[in-house]
């Protein structure tokens, strides 16, 4: 990306910077989404897309960098699939977890507070939840489990 910048005059640089920062508000205000300061792959190829479409004809960009840019946006797209595969799993296993528990003694700690008692339920989810004494209580607040 740093060879396309040499290419633009300083002129041209604080003009397309006007221009992003200037469709960066208005799309904040239209879509109430605020920039982030994480590229996702998205837009990586919105960018790589505006690039190719405003090159100039004459001087069209190097294939080298052309092939680098889609080596990246090949690795971003599949490191996103990868931590998507893994929040899936880490899903999975606190579920599984929580469900294990289920009919054994428990010590939860509220604070100064330790409650000891048998699961009787749990809510599957994002953040599982046993049922002990008759409250729901969250999987992190459980200090021991005990078989019976």
């Amino acid at each position: 990306m740093d060879s396309i910048n040499t290419k633009m005059s300083a002129p041209e640089l604080i003009k397309t910077d006007a221009e992003v920062n200037r469709f960066n508000k208005v799309n904040e205000k239209m879509t109430g989404i605020k920039n982030k300061q994480q590229m996702g792959k998205d837009e990586f190829l919105t960018l790589l897309i505006a690039q190719l479409s405003h090159q100039d004809p004459t001087n069209p960009m190097d294939n080298t960098e052309f092939v680098a840019q889609m080596a990246q946006f090949s690795s971003l797209e599949q490191m996103h699939n990868m931590s998507t595969g893994f929040e899936k799993i880490a899903s999975v296993m606190h579920n599984n977890d929580a469900i294990s528990t289920i009919g054994k003694t428990v010590e939860i700690e509220m604070g100064t507070d330790k409650i000891t008692g048998v699961v009787e339920k749990v809510v599957r989810g994002e953040n599982p939840q046993v049922f002990v004494n008759g409250n729901f209580y969250n999987m992190e607040h459980i200090n021991a489990v005990y078989g019976n």
